[in-house]
């Protein structure tokens, strides 16, 4: 076990928001003996204060005071611990009793449905839990492709990839995509995963104000003066903050005269809106007209994660 490994540990505590919890740790020791990890191994006893700069020194006291600054902000997150069933109410924690939820993404009260359970239950017994692999290597099985063919029927799409999460659906696909000599127009307002894989992509970025067809036209425009070669316009269908619906038409007519392309994330809005819960494009009776849709599994559809590219 090397100090690299131990810092990395440490690392991934405080990725996963357990900055409280590695105080009570840094005084305490680590001892593994040499029966317990393998002959050639030495005896390791160390102590988190020397597991190097990533929790020490200046770097931790940055840390602590950071969290002590959320804290008087009371911007400092504290989970409120469920100990039953996703539903619209739900017992937590320490609770007295029942609790009504109003912030779950659990539109259709499917996220704990008894035919959801059950299906999943056979799979893990017919298909086994993990894969240890990655898509292209031998992480695909058949029941990835049978819902891949599903989601591409329901949106009516060709076909469909599969992500752990429409976060990374979302942090996938520019990059994918576009390049240097390409340009992405997104709305002010878009989700924070948009906004990320538009960072990771190199095509030009342009930002229009929040669902303004007039200002999004200008942007389209400075992008065919500058010679730019395919534009990707970017929207939200639902803007989970405050729930306004992207006017699809408009931007749909607005990439036909600027011939650009459409992109729509649809996490707030699959299996809620439109006729047969098809979705933002079903909304605006633009189905044909989108040509790419992300969206996940993990909201109205009641999965516990997963995201789609389509």
């Amino acid at each position: 076990i090397s100090d690299s490994l131990l810092a990395s540990l440490s690392a991934l505590c405080l990725c996963c928001r357990l900055p409280a919890m590695l105080p009570a740790f840094r005084g305490s020791a680590i001892a593994l003996r040499r029966s317990e990890v393998g002959p050639g191994r030495r005896w390791l006893r160390q102590d988190f204060r020397s597991m190097g700069a990533a929790v020490s020194g200046k770097f931790w006291k940055h840390l602590e005071g950071e969290v002590s600054a959320m804290k008087e902000a009371g911007t400092y997150k504290v989970e409120r611990v469920i100990t039953s069933p996703q539903a619209s109410m739900v017992t937590v924690q320490n609770g007295k009793g029942p609790v009504l939820n109003f912030c779950s993404n659990n539109y259709l009260g499917l996220s704990s449905h008894p035919a959801l359970v059950e299906a999943g239950q056979k799979a893990l017994t017919s298909h086994g839990f993990g894969l240890s692999s990655v898509r292209f290597i031998c992480g695909t099985q058949d029941i990835h492709k049978d819902l891949e063919a599903a989601i591409s029927k329901f949106h009516g799409t060709e076909d469909t990839i599969l992500f752990p999460s429409c976060f990374d659906a979302n942090a996938g696909i520019f990059e994918a995509v576009l390049g240097p000599e390409d340009a992405v127009i997104s709305d002010s307002l878009n989700h924070a995963s948009i906004i990320d894989g538009i960072r990771l992509c190199k095509a030009q970025r342009y930002r229009y104000n929040h669902m303004d067809m007039a200002h999004l036209e200008e942007q389209l425009k400075d992008c065919v003066e500058k010679g730019t070669r395919h534009r990707m316009i970017v929207t939200d269908g639902v803007f989970s903050m405050d729930g306004d619906i992207a006017p699809l038409k408009e931007i749909c007519d607005l990439a036909q005269k600027y011939d650009a392309q459409v992109f729509v994330d649809e996490c707030h809005a699959t299996g809620l809106l439109g006729k047969t819960g098809r979705g933002t494009p079903e909304l605006c009776g633009v189905e044909a007209r989108v040509d790419i849709i992300n969206s996940t599994l993990g909201k109205a559809l009641g999965g516990a994660t997963g995201g789609d590219t389509t």
